[in-house]
């Protein structure tokens, strides 16, 4: 076990860098990933470096090609819009339960996090502010979720949420978090923390609904002028 944690430690650390280089669009969809140029590029051996690759074929961020190695995922229109919308459906029903079983604590969370996004303009640089306001959204939406006290469900939407991330991240370098769009999320979480507390299971089902899809025309014009259909 001890001869084979470091063997392990780097498989996890390729796999993390190389999925975060994925999806910030290092490596372009259908791109071939070649092992001599990713055992340079990430410093670790083939066998650590094949196993964060199967990992992402797992995420289905690279494809294997039988006999010829391994490239980046394809991205699609409908792609797109089938993840979306089975996250944006999926969400509405963990908001739900949330708001049937969440109790203060779990109210307490999600005002502390909507609190922590909303200040997030205090950092300054544009690349601070999009990873610091990312990670702060994230932080947010998962204390809202984590209401629903449900491990497979939540397993399910951390399953979701790598698969739409590669397209997400279009949306947030088209923006590069303009304070028009910082403003507009900021109403609608302020929406959405106003609907939950008031503990109304309808509306925040569909203003989360709302919420999750308003960067796919977006990402859909990235696309489209990327020549992806």
């Amino acid at each position: 076990m001890e001869q084979d944690a470091p063997r392990q430690n780097l498989a996890i650390s390729a796999y993390r860098t190389l999925k975060h280089d994925i999806i910030r669009g290092r490596y372009a969809p259908k791109e071939k990933l070649l092992m001599s140029r990713l055992k340079e590029c990430y410093g670790v051996s083939t066998g650590p470096l094949r196993e964060a690759l199967s990992q992402l074929v797992a995420d289905r961020l690279v494809v294997a090609i039988s006999q010829r190695g391994y490239r980046v995922a394809p991205m699609s229109l409908a792609e797109l819009n089938d993840i979306y919308d089975a996250r944006a459906q999926l969400e509405g029903l963990i908001l739900r339960l949330a708001i049937e079983r969440g109790d203060d604590d779990w109210e307490a969370s999600v005002l502390a996090t909507a609190h922590r996004l909303a200040k997030v303009t205090d950092i300054s640089s544009p690349d601070e502010l999009l990873d610091g306001w990312d990670l702060r959204h994230k932080a947010f939406h998962t204390a809202i979720a984590s209401g629903c006290n449900s491990p497979h469900l939540l397993q399910m939407r951390n399953t979701l949420f790598d698969q739409v991330e590669r397209y997400r991240h279009l949306w947030l370098q088209e923006t590069v978090m303009s304070p028009a769009a910082l403003e507009q999320k900021r109403q609608e979480h302020a929406a959405l923390v106003e609907v939950i507390l008031a503990r109304d299971a309808e509306k925040a089902a569909i203003l989360m609904r709302d919420h999750l899809m308003t960067p796919v025309p977006i990402i859909t014009r990235v696309l489209q002028d990327r020549g992806i259909s």
